[in-house]
């Protein structure tokens, strides 16, 4: 079945390529592509697409609020940013207005379809360094809203992975680091959200502090 995908970006060249590079990937296929947020907020409801590719600096209404007007209407669907902005005060607006990932433009063709799959497959795929800043943008997520008391212990296994998210670790980097596979990781995200009662990487990490530490969490970066 194809992962139906609608991208959001203004510069009508960059979405020609987006929206190519979509529908020439394996099990995706492009949905919409709109030039504005405006455009997007009328016609994607409509289209209900699984996964939404945003720019961040669209004219008007900017790609940070347009997702999360969206995201109120399309609980369902994911949000992956992809921007030139990778500085955390806007890494920070887009995970609170409920983007799942965030990649920045640089990133390859193949890198950014593999991440369209991800964040449909459950994952939280982020550029690199997007994924190192997401620690320090916690403090500033426990300034603004500090998490509630965990009521349900993660296993071992559970308390590895969240430990190694809170690091900075990609999917793969876990997989490496665990000796497991990369679909074995988005189980145990899936459960740790589940359990945690969070939606976002930066939510999950932000609840790390508050978890007593189990299990072997010493695994080295690959």
């Amino acid at each position: 079945m194809l992962t139906k995908i609608s991208v959001v970006e203004d510069d009508p060249k960059a979405r020609e390529i987006l929206v190519g590079w979509v529908n020439r990937a394996e099990g995706l296929r492009c949905v919409s592509d709109h030039g504005s947020a405006e455009d997007a907020l009328a016609a994607i409801p409509g289209c209900k697409p699984q996964v939404v590719l945003m720019d961040i600096n669209l004219p008007g209404i900017n790609g940070v609020e347009c997702g999360r007007r969206l995201k109120a209407k399309l609980p369902e669907t994911q949000f992956l940013m992809l921007t030139v902005y990778e500085d955390s005060d806007h890494i920070f607006q887009a995970l609170q207005a409920g983007a799942t990932g965030y990649l920045l433009k640089r990133t390859p063709r193949a890198e950014l379809m593999a991440a369209l799959r991800d964040v449909h497959a459950g994952g939280s795929p982020m550029t690199t360094n997007i994924a190192r800043k997401v620690v320090k943008v916690v403090k500033a997520f426990h300034q603004v809203a500090p998490p509630a008391p965990v009521a349900t212990e993660l296993s071992p296994r559970e308390n590895e992975v969240l430990h190694l998210l809170a690091q900075g670790y990609l999917y793969k980097e876990i997989a490496d680091a665990l000796n497991v596979a990369v679909p074995t990781v988005n189980t145990y995200i899936r459960r740790i959200y589940e359990k945690l009662h969070v939606r976002t990487r930066t939510e999950a990490v932000a609840r790390f502090a508050h978890l007593p530490v189990r299990g072997d969490v010493n695994a080295r970066r690959p």
